[in-house]
Parts: C-alpha cells; structure tokens; sequence
C-alpha cells in the first residue's frame, strides 16, 4: 500500500507502507508487522520521534557508498543498487522536522489512486 504522509509546515511524502514501518517504529509507533491505514506523529510526539529517527539513522552500518575506486564495466547500475535507511528515512525526518517549527501535527492515510 501507498500512503501519503501530511503536514502543514511540508510537502506531502509518499512512501509505500513497507518501507514507512520501520521508520515508524523507529519513531516510536508501537507497530510490529503492518502500518495501520491511518495515523498520526501530534506535535508533542516530535521530538521523540525525531531522536529516534536520527538514532536508528546513526545505527545503520550499511554504507551508503562503496570504496571501489574500479572504473570497469561489472559496477552495478545505481537503480538496481538497494536503498539504506537513512535515504528512505530522510524525507520524513525533514518533515518532522519542519512539523517541530511549525507546531503542527503529521497525519499519514493511504495515497489516492488516480
């Protein structure tokens, strides 16, 4: 499922629920395997969230980039290359973080079909 993430101090964030959970969780929500449909991060929740985020960003020991310095033709094309954490997260952790500023609440329902 795609959901569409909402706040009134950011531009929307889309992100498909699989992804968005871990992020969530690393939030604070207290999901385990699904993301509910519908939900909210209140003003007074941000903070948290925002350490937690920033937390588990600091804890991923994936590298982002690798020290092959090779320029021959078996790199593997950057699309086909996984996505860390901190990538995914970092939309959202903007938006929490402009949401903080502006005092102002983050919502999350699924994204509308067009």
């Amino acid at each position: 499922m795609l959901v569409v993430f909402h706040s009134k101090a950011a531009a929307e964030v889309l992100m498909f629920s699989k992804h968005a959970l871990p992020i969530l969780k690393a939030a604070g929500k207290p999901y385990t395997d699904t993301l509910p449909e519908r939900g909210v991060i209140t003003r007074d929740q941000l903070d948290a969230a925002i350490k937690g985020i920033e937390h588990a960003i600091a804890a991923d020991t994936e590298s982002e980039f690798s020290d092959d310095n090779d320029d021959n033709d078996t790199k593997e094309h950057p699309i086909a290359q996984p996505v860390s954490f901190r990538r995914r997260a970092f939309p959202l952790l903007a938006m929490l973080r402009l949401s903080r500023q502006e005092d102002a609440d983050v919502i999350w329902e699924p994204a509308p079909i067009w």
